[in-house]
Order: C-alpha cells, then sequence, then structure tokens
C-alpha cells in the first residue's frame, strides 16, 4: 500500500506548526523588548547629607520643644434646651488655645473662647484632660482665667515671661496654638505694627494690641505670642480676613497689660479699672472739642470726695450762653490724649493706687495735677 501522501501532509502539518512556535517566540520577544523599553529598571536615588541644621533652625527647634508643654487645648461646650420637650442637651461650642499661667493651674485664654460655654475641657501636651473651672474674666481686654487640677497635680514647664514695651517692629515672633484643631501648632512671623486697637463688643475698644503677620487662625485664640528668646510677649487674640482665614494680620494683647490683669483675676475674680473720679462722654466730647477748638478731655462731672476733687479739677458748667468748659485734659504722664478712649487706654496702663501727672487746660492757661487712681466702675 502506498503511504506516500499522508507522509506529505504528515510533514507540511508538522512544518506548519513549527512556522506558529517561531511566530509566537519571535513575538514574545518582540514584546518582552517593547516591556524592557518603556519600563526601565527603577533604582533607589542616593541620599544626600543634610549637614548641620542652620543656627536659627535649632534656636527655633529649641523654642517650640520648651514651650509646647506650657500649651494647652481648650474644647467647649455649651448646654441647650430642646424648645419642645424642655430636655437640656450640652452641645460642642468652640476650641481656642491656652497658657498654663503657674504651678496652681491656672491657664490664661481669651474671653472670647469661653463666652457663653457652660463647660470647658482642657488637654495638655502630655495627654492630660481636666475639666476646667473658671476664676475670672475682663472682657475689656478679651482675657479669661481657667482653673484645673487639684490634689496632686503638676504642672508642666511654664514659659518665661517677656515684655512688651521694648518691642520693635520687624523682630521676630512665634505663635503656638490650635488652628482649626490643628493641635500645638508652631507659625513664625514678625512684629508688624504695635499700640493697635479693635473694636470690642463687651466696652471700649481693645488697646495697645501687638500686630504680627505670624499666621494666627481660628483656633489660635488665647495661645501664646513668643519672642525669639522663647519668652511670652502676648496672648494671640484676633485675626483681621474677610475669609475667616489667616490674611497676614493678627492681634496679639501684650504681656505687660496680661501682668496687670491676670493676677487681679486670679486675685479677685474681675478686673477693676483704675480711675481718675471723674466722668466724661465722647459724644459731648467731640462737640465741646469743635466748637472750641481744643483737643483734650472735657471733665462733665468730678465725683465727690475723689481725688479729682481733692486736686481742685473744676467740671464743666450749663450756662444762659451754653456749656462753660472747666478743666480739660490734654495730657497724661506727658501723653497726649484728645479722646474719652485714648484717656481709658492711658489709664489702662497703671494699677489703683499708683499716682498720675495730669495736664489740664482752663481758661485759656495750662496746669499740672497729680492724683492718685482709685477703683472705677
Amino acid at each position: 500500500m502506498d503511504r506516500s501522501p499522508n507522509l506529505k501532509v504528515s510533514k507540511s502539518r508538522t512544518y506548519f506548526q513549527l512556522l506558529i512556535i517561531m511566530n509566537v517566540l519571535l513575538l514574545a520577544a518582540s514584546a518582552a523588548l517593547l516591556i524592557n523599553q518603556s519600563a526601565p529598571v527603577a533604582e533607589p536615588r542616593v541620599v544626600t547629607a543634610r549637614g548641620d541644621l542652620g543656627a536659627d533652625e535649632r534656636a527655633t527647634i529649641d523654642l517650640f520643644r520648651n514651650a509646647r508643654d506650657s500649651v494647652v487645648f481648650i474644647s467647649t461646650r455649651q448646654r441647650v434646651a430642646d424648645f419642645w420637650t424642655r430636655n437640656v442637651y450640652s452641645v460642642p461650642r468652640g476650641s481656642g488655645s491656652g497658657l498654663v499661667w503657674d504651678e496652681a493651674g491656672h491657664i490664661v485664654t481669651n474671653f472670647h473662647v469661653i463666652e457663653g460655654a457652660s463647660e470647658a475641657q482642657i488637654q495638655l501636651a502630655d495627654g492630660r484632660q481636666f475639666s476646667a473651672t473658671l476664676v475670672g474674666v475682663s472682657s475689656q481686654h478679651d482675657l479669661a482665667v481657667l482653673k484645673i487640677g487639684g490634689a496632686g497635680f503638676t504642672a508642666p514647664a511654664r514659659v518665661p515671661i517677656g515684655t512688651s514695651s521694648d518691642l520693635q517692629v520687624g523682630q521676630n515672633v512665634f505663635a503656638i496654638g490650635n488652628p482649626f484643631g490643628l493641635d500645638w501648632t508652631l507659625t513664625k512671623g514678625i512684629v508688624s505694627a504695635l499700640d493697635r486697637s479693635l473694636p470690642n463688643e463687651n466696652g471700649p475698644d481693645i488697646r495697645h494690641l501687638i500686630q504680627t503677620d505670624a499666621a494666627i487662625n481660628p483656633g489660635n485664640s488665647g495661645g501664646p505670642l513668643l519672642d525669639s528668646a522663647g519668652r511670652l510677649i502676648g496672648i494671640n487674640t484676633a485675626i483681621y480676613s474677610p475669609s475667616g482665614a489667616s490674611a497676614g494680620i493678627g492681634f496679639a494683647v501684650p504681656v505687660d497689660t496680661v501682668m496687670r490683669v491676670v493676677p487681679q483675676l486670679i486675685s479677685e475674680g474681675r478686673y477693676t479699672r483704675p480711675s481718675l473720679g471723674v466722668e466724661s462722654d465722647d459724644d459731648i466730647n467731640d462737640r465741646l472739642k469743635r466748637a472750641s477748638g481744643i483737643e483734650g478731655v472735657f471733665v462733665l462731672r468730678v465725683d465727690p470726695g475723689s481725688s479729682a476733687e481733692r486736686a481742685g479739677l473744676v467740671a464743666a458748667q450749663r450756662t444762659r450762653r451754653g456749656v462753660a468748659p472747666g478743666d480739660i485734659v490734654t495730657a497724661l504722664n506727658g501723653k497726649p490724649v484728645s479722646r474719652v478712649g485714648d484717656l481709658l487706654a492711658r489709664l489702662d496702663d497703671f494699677r489703683v493706687g499708683q499716682s498720675v501727672e495730669l495736664t489740664l487746660m482752663r481758661g485759656g492757661e495750662e496746669r499740672t495735677a497729680r492724683l492718685e487712681l482709685e477703683p472705677g466702675s
């Protein structure tokens, strides 16, 4: 039997199969080559040694490490009543920052941080948490003092106290706080301006504020503003921003004001403003200044038995022709005043019992009088 046709078919089929295998291998090799070309081998980069930190960087790191433990996180809650059921609930109100003031556990913060709150929780940098009690407030300075701890309480290290009397525009400052709840955040800036004023819903304008471009955001309020030596020079209080976020314009209550107010809040629970024992009014004062052309604060009333009365100050009198000016205060300890707010701000630099010198104008003649400051209302 002749098998040659089948043999030919078998050989052709084998050749065809080999051809397919060779093509597959060739395609695989080409694909591998393309993959190798499109995906080069990734090797780790060599780490470059950084070297020593700069002196200013080391100083900033040390400043934060030394001050961090004295800064606290404050969260507040407010009790609200359901209109229909009259059930009372405690709901979150806000958060802010504060500063450990002394070993007794007093915490300094802003008044607006705790305003309207029914309870406040304090968290220290080491994780300890305490319920705080309110010691005292001064809404006119936007300052408040809370108290934490008890028997066996160990206070963290406190930041050293500086002074705001010798601050200069341009010097470095550092803010530590909890902006937007981001706890223990450090920002850096400079003193942008001094002796700024801000309107205050709770009384006279807040005066003598430090302006800084260190980033201060909601949640920073109540935290410390430090100088480059790590000393407390202010308590961060407010920002100027149309958006509500930092715009490079922040304000702090100067530490010299804090040092006058906080001890009174701790010992008495309130701040007593020093007074001359006279009364004035902004609107009337402005009218009298326009009518007389004299810049100063017109004395409208002298309190009986006050140091002003003992010093011989004379109040304005009503006559048939109008108001006859008495004494006009033009300066306090050599610093000029032209508005009632100016006089109150100057007085706020002193304590009850201290003496001040007034420059007075009466009947076109200038004279001086020394008065002892009394407790105000």
